[in-house]
């Protein structure tokens, strides 16, 4: 993890700790990198922050006065901005957004020209081009300063393959969307309208303030309050940029990343088409998920945290399904990113397939309570390391046993460590989080 990039690009509040500098000295990197050999194509793409276009703007100033053409997909989706990248051979891409953060928090996110996110090494040269550690770059002219083009069909044709991707007609099912007033409110309707669904959709209705505020996939009651009250077949809730998704089933009940790679995997392994009879998870993933792959004889294997890390194991080891327990599920086979739109429609092919709900599909896995709390510290890995926090943790792992487990890790996007514990009750779970808390408070190292 570098200075500015971490897991998922360089994120941090609006014009705090991301501004408009450094987004238009990222521009001017990237125009110049890839433009050394030819003159540079890059598409960019943004969520519905109001300081979105502020970025936008910001990036197009600096790819064009590198010498880069900008193509701009306007308000989309991060998987779209994949999709394009890859299918129609673009040098790279650009999203604009910080996910699931509130509104005044955005993000840069790169995309190589396979659709993966950025190279690394990439991402620490524009570092030290941000930090003045190396030369400055020379500055197109004349008919060489690039352009800025319209893309608006670019993210059509994404929606197109996603309506192609369907199996079935969705004509008999009433589906709740939840579209967290952010980039699927551009999307998701349109597909699910086309597929013949009734559909009922909140929070789609972005101002630049409202993204991800008490809506979208991290704020799932608003969705399960709309599935009971209208008595829906099922409902998915998207975040900011939309690609990750939680689902509700018949009853209200929420089915997260685990369960979803639950009903997925196993829907695949009956039909021969999961490879190697393998999911790849992280870390975070539920013990009831494991145990129920043990039972429908499917491996696994556990990542680090983020969808970056999913994805590698999966093109490594040519894996077709992985993901997270917060709804980042990556489909190999349809792309090379968590897709929330995708997900939802590959649960519907689920649902339309077998001809059962939801609910049945996911009663099979009995999910373990789990508690996470963050927990800001002054130096995450003085925190991580701490002796006594490696001993309280050795502790908890004995006391636990087979029946639970104790994860503590450091954010990758924030100065926080993140507690979790699993155990077969959830009394358990909150005596061994705060003991770990407690410990960290008592050595100093908390930040209030």
């Amino acid at each position: 993890m570098g200075k500015y990039f971490g897991t998922d690009g360089f994120r941090g509040e609006a014009n705090i700790r991301l501004t408009v500098e450094h987004a238009y000295k990222v521009g001017r990197f990237l125009g110049w990198y890839f433009g050394r050999e030819h003159k540079a194509n890059i598409v960019i793409g943004k969520d519905t922050r109001r300081s979105s276009y502020m970025f936008e703007y910001s990036l197009v100033a600096g790819l064009t006065a590198s010498g880069a053409d900008a193509y701009l997909l306007h308000v989309t989706t991060t998987p779209s901005v994949s999709y394009v990248v890859r299918t129609e051979e673009f040098d790279c891409g650009i999203m604009i957004s910080a996910s699931h953060n509130p509104f005044y928090d955005n993000g840069i996110k790169l995309i190589n020209r396979s659709g993966h996110k950025m190279d690394a090494g990439v991402e620490e040269m524009i570092e030290k081009y941000i930090d003045g550690e190396m030369e400055e770059l020379p500055l197109a002219t004349r008919e060489d300063i690039g352009r800025t083009i319209d893309y608006v069909a670019g993210r059509n044709r994404y929606i197109g393959y996603l309506i192609s991707l369907a199996t079935r007609s969705f004509k008999k099912y009433r589906i709740g969307l939840d579209c967290a007033n952010g980039s699927a409110s551009s999307i998701a309707k349109s597909v699910f309208d086309a597929l013949g669904a009734k559909t009922y959709v909140i929070s789609n209705n972005p101002d630049g303030t409202n993204i991800n505020r008490d809506c979208g996939s991290t704020h799932i009651e608003a969705l399960q309050e709309l599935v009971r009250e209208k008595k829906l077949d099922v409902g998915f809730a998207y975040d900011g940029d939309a690609d990750r998704c939680i689902a509700v089933d018949e009853n209200g009940n929420v089915v997260n990343g685990d369960l979803i790679l639950y009903v997925c995997g196993r829907y695949l392994k009956e039909n021969g088409r999961l490879k190697n009879d393998t999911v790849v998870t992280t870390v975070m993933s539920n013990l009831g998920l494991y145990k129920a792959f043990d039972r429908a004889d499917i491996a696994y294997e556990k990542t680090a945290v983020g969808d970056k890390y999913v994805y590698e194991n999966m093109a490594k080891n040519g894996h077709c399904l992985g993901g997270e327990q917060s709804g980042h599920i990556i489909f190999s086979k349809h792309a090379t990113t968590g897709d929330g739109i995708l997900t939802s429609l590959m649960i519907m092919e689920v649902l339309t397939e077998k001809k059962m709900t939801l609910g049945t599909l996911t009663g099979e896995v009995k999910i373990y309570p789990q508690l996470l709390k963050n927990v800001r510290v002054a130096d995450k890995q003085e925190a991580r390391e701490n002796a006594a926090v490696v001993e309280t943790i050795r502790a908890i792992e004995t006391a636990l046993g087979d029946e639970g487990r104790i994860l503590v890790r450091e954010s990758g996007t924030e100065p926080v460590i993140r507690v979790m514990v699993e155990a077969a009750e959830q009394s358990l779970c909150e005596k061994y989080v705060d003991q770990v808390i407690d410990v960290l408070t008592r050595q100093g190292l908390v930040v209030e």
